[in-house]
């Protein structure tokens, strides 16, 4: 994780010729001089010359085996950006096919935007774009990421954090949703290393203390599997790595532990000729050391969505020590370090000499990158945007099939409603109901991993409810829901829309008749990428985009004519505006469309900030509020229109009570235990009773007081660990 030595514009063409000795070293040549002269005297914020940079990233491309233009590209990636060059200037010079990758890393600098965020919006919505239309785009980019963040000391404390944390939410799924493996775990460990530097530093510290009883251990390991290997013929190169920073430091605070309680901090690759010899060797394995039951994973079978195939599998060695072996060929690994990059380069070397390339991915590689940019069209308002992109590009996915065997990849979480829009918007409209694994089940079931499911249709479904929206997880599903209502519900959105508007003209104290002129509306439906004031208006009532963002941007037309003080404040008080204003109840539930609403916590399920929840309009005592997961959540549903959307206030601190039942095997001091684990995490203990029934089992209730889920959370792992507790469980 070093930063390589500086290279030369040689050491890159000596790469690329030991990948393709076809490269047009002339024209690389001539992409660094034309680079070199424009940058001219340009320095780093280490002081170093700026070319140097780009060299970086070239190099990075070339250890990938990417072709002779995207490496022209790379060096050529910033001089539209920082220097006077124009795409034009690189059309003539070059090619307007190395022009349009250049200019789809070249962010919108020059644009007038109304906030910050909007403009970060808006360069990520050109990546996406850029890179639907040809994939090196955000390869060039990764790389750029990856040299920035690789020579990220040189910056001050808040440029650290703030490039280190848009690369951990943004870059680093990117690259493992490309496949880009050895990307992803470089760039996750820098940023770890900046937005966290005390844990880094104990990490990295810790595993020092014990790297050579842990070397120790894997090098005996290797040498009996090596030994096995060659006795049944089978040809295969067997390398130790030890787990990535981050992905230790992730494990320790998922299950609340010690660096010293996890053991299975190194894994094996076994790398073989053939799929064959993958089975092979997974059957040596598994004869040498005893698997854990449950950590078997066959990805060669059923590979990731990002292409990554290889055998997983968990092992205990000598005194109980769990390690983990991978199995996989050789262009699997290729295709596991490098991911579509690894792709690309194949398909390249296949082209003649001189021919242009037009590489296309197999279809269903990117399917969820043209998901994405069919989402990202409608969505105008930049937070929105910008939490949809980071949920969209963490792969967490599970595996579920059709009848016919088909298997379908989703979010975990997903429901049959997911499922359904996978294989069709029509399939998804006409559902009216589900079986998984042959039994009638709700639609709204989170699927596992290698359910069957099975969609009931009919010709007379009224189409999807917007209730489906609070359950669904994909982008994909919600976009056609969406368009659903969108397109059966316009002429009310017209209506409703113009009425916001004009409420927000009122509460800024003008007229409609002072900005509703053609030429203030039109530079709104220019920015909005709105055909016409109809679509403007359904976008407002629909929710895509609030009112406070048109009426912004009409003011900045009607400022530029008309002399008002007062203009720019307002323009700043409407682009902060959100799409619903609400007063915050003191229990801290938002409930969307309604101030001042009584609520209440409903007892069923006692919900806590950081549930899923719905409201249940009751009948004189207010909005009622469950979580999704309530018991009563089937009957509430059947009344659908007494179902309005809620949501919690993040920045309310209030208290809420939770009831939770702890089951343990009876024994002296269990209940001081207990106590002593709720307070050892400092939460505020309400109530407490205790009984023990005929098998000696001890049932303790207790009520807690907490702010929040990730404290609920924090008290339920903390009672886990008590001695002779087997069950710690919220009560419904």
């Amino acid at each position: 994780m070093q930063e390589e030595p500086n290279v030369t514009i040689n050491d890159i063409i000596s790469k690329m010729k030991k990948n393709n000795w076809r490269s047009n070293t002339k024209m690389i040549n001539k992409a660094y001089n034309y680079a070199l002269s424009n940058h001219g005297d340009q320095k780093r914020k280490s002081g170093e010359p700026y070319i140097i940079h780009p060299l970086q990233v070239a190099y990075i491309l070339a250890n990938m085996g990417l072709d002779d233009a995207t490496i022209c590209a790379a060096i050529l990636h910033d001089v539209v950006e920082d220097t006077d060059v124009t795409y034009e200037d690189i059309v003539k010079e070059f090619s307007e096919e190395i022009a349009e990758m250049v200019d789809g890393v070249t962010k919108l600098g020059k644009l007038n935007y109304t906030t910050l965020k909007e403009q970060q919006v808006e360069d990520y919505r050109k990546m996406f774009l850029a890179m639907g239309k040809d994939i090196r785009v955000i390869l060039i980019k990764l790389a750029d990421r990856l040299h920035n963040m690789r020579t990220l000391r040189y910056l001050t404390r808040d440029r650290q954090i703030a490039n280190a944390q848009e690369t951990m939410d943004l870059y680093a799924p990117l690259a493992n949703r490309l496949g880009m493996y050895s990307l992803k775990w470089e760039l996750e460990d820098l940023s770890f290393k900046y937005l966290y530097p005390e844990d880094y530093r104990e990490i990295v510290e810790g595993l020092d203390k014990k790297r050579e009883e842990r070397l120790s251990f894997i090098e005996k390991i290797m040498e009996q599997i090596k030994k096995e290997l060659k006795v049944q013929h089978i040809e295969a190169e067997i390398k130790g790595r030890a787990k990535h920073l981050y992905s230790i430091y992730r494990k320790m605070k998922r299950d609340n532990c010690t660096l010293d309680q996890i053991y299975d901090l190194f894994a094996l690759r076994i790398i073989v000729n053939s799929v064959k010899d993958c089975y092979a060797a997974l059957g040596v394995v598994h004869d040498l050391y005893n698997p854990m039951p449950g950590r078997f994973k066959d990805y060669i079978a059923v590979p990731k969505p990002n292409m990554y195939q290889s055998l997983h599998t968990t092992l205990i060695g000598e005194k109980g020590t769990p390690f983990e072996v991978q199995i996989r060929t050789w262009d699997m690994h290729r295709i596991a370090e490098y991911g579509i990059a690894a792709h690309w380069a194949y398909k390249e070397a296949s082209f003649a000499k001189g021919k242009k390339a037009n590489v296309k991915v197999e279809e269903d590689k990117l399917a969820w990158l043209r998901e994405t940019l069919e989402w990202q069209k409608e969505m105008q308002d930049p937070e929105e945007f910008l939490n949809t992109l980071k949920t969209e590009l963490f792969e967490d996915e599970v595996y579920v099939f059709t009848p016919k065997g088909d298997i379908k990849v989703l979010p975990r979480g997903a429901t049959p409603i997911d499922f359904a829009y996978s294989i069709h918007a029509q399939v998804g409209h006409k559902m009216v109901g589900c079986k998984i694994n042959s039994k009638m089940m709700p639609i709204i079931t989170k699927l596992k991993s290698g359910d069957i499911v099975d969609i009931i249709t009919s010709d007379n479904a009224k189409g999807p409810s917007r209730d489906w929206l609070k359950f669904i997880k994909s982008s994909s599903a919600r976009n056609k829901i969406q368009g659903w209502f969108k397109k059966e519900q316009r002429a009310d959105n017209i209506v409703k829309g113009k009425e916001l508007i004009e409420k927000e003209i009122k509460k800024i104290g003008m007229t409609s008749s002072e900005l509703h002129k053609q030429e203030y509306m039109q530079a709104a439906l220019d920015r909005y990428k709105y055909s016409s004031i109809d679509d403007m208006y359904a976008a407002v009532g629909f929710g895509a985009i609030s009112a406070g963002k048109i009426i912004a941007k009409i003011l900045e037309e009607y400022k530029k004519v008309n002399k008002d003080e007062q203009i720019e404040k307002k323009i700043e008080e409407l682009s902060k505006s959100k799409k619903t204003r609400n007063i915050i109840p003191k229990n801290g539930i938002i409930v969307k469309g309604i101030d001042n609403c009584l609520v209440k916590l409903s007892k069923c399920c006692n919900p806590v900030p950081g549930d899923n929840i719905i409201g249940y309009i009751t009948k004189g005592r207010g909005v009622s509020i469950h979580t999704t997961e309530c018991a009563n959540i089937k009957d509430l549903l059947a009344d659908e229109d007494r179902i309005i959307d809620v949501e919690w206030y993040n920045e309310n601190t209030s208290s809420y009570n939770v009831d939770i039942e702890v089951y343990s095997n009876d024994r002296t001091g269990l209940l001081a235990d207990i106590l002593d684990s709720i307070y050892s995490v400092k939460t505020k203990l309400v109530a407490v009773n205790s009984k023990v029934n005929k098998e000696r089992i001890a049932i303790t209730e207790i009520t807690i007081e907490v702010e929040n889920l990730e404290e609920l959370n924090k008290t339920l792992k903390a009672l886990r660990k008590v001695d002779s507790v087997f069950e710690v469980k919220r009560k419904k």
